[in-house]
């Protein structure tokens, strides 16, 4: 009997998700990547703590390094802690490497973490979205086509077609 395959983003548990960076750039390719964390660091992400709202990723010595990521303490691991900012490199395959550099050595491209997440079996993993800086006439289209979608959606449903 055949089984069937899982997608892999059914049973994710998010940890943190980085709205302005889909806002603030056009993302053009997603890369799925593992992260290194220390004991402290698991914990304080297992309680759901994280903040990767102004973090970015960097090529360094044909490595990818997650760069001011903030992950608090945990608090019941006192001496033991881990430094909140610092650097933490990504796990990707050398092929996925070399396309994130070659993507980056593009013009204006950046690489911004969208989401980070817990996988089906419960390792943590960081979605990782290349793109360009949107400029300011780009967000506020974005914006009056949101608030269009919105009063669209009013109007429908007061006049009791939906």
């Amino acid at each position: 009997m055949a089984t069937k395959k899982k997608k892999p983003n059914d049973n994710n548990k998010t940890i943190a998700e980085n709205r302005r960076a889909r806002f603030d750039y056009a993302i053009e390719e997603t890369f799925e990547a593992g992260i290194q964390l220390l004991g402290t660091e698991v914990k304080s992400l297992r309680v759901g703590r994280i903040n990767i709202a102004e973090s970015y990723a960097s090529v360094e010595g044909g490595e990818i390094i997650l760069i001011n990521a903030n992950i608090p303490i945990y608090e019941p691991a006192s001496q033991f802690n881990h430094e909140p900012k610092r650097h933490r490199k990504l796990l990707l395959k050398r092929k996925e490497i070399g396309k994130l550099v070659a993507l980056r050595e593009r013009k204006g491209r950046t690489i911004v973490p969208l989401k980070m997440y817990f996988n089906d079996k419960g390792i943590a993993k960081l979605l990782l979205g290349v793109g360009t800086g949107k400029r300011e006439f780009e967000k506020r289209q974005v914006q009056k086509d949101r608030e269009w979608g919105k009063q669209k959606s009013r109007i429908l449903r007061d006049s009791g077609k939906y």
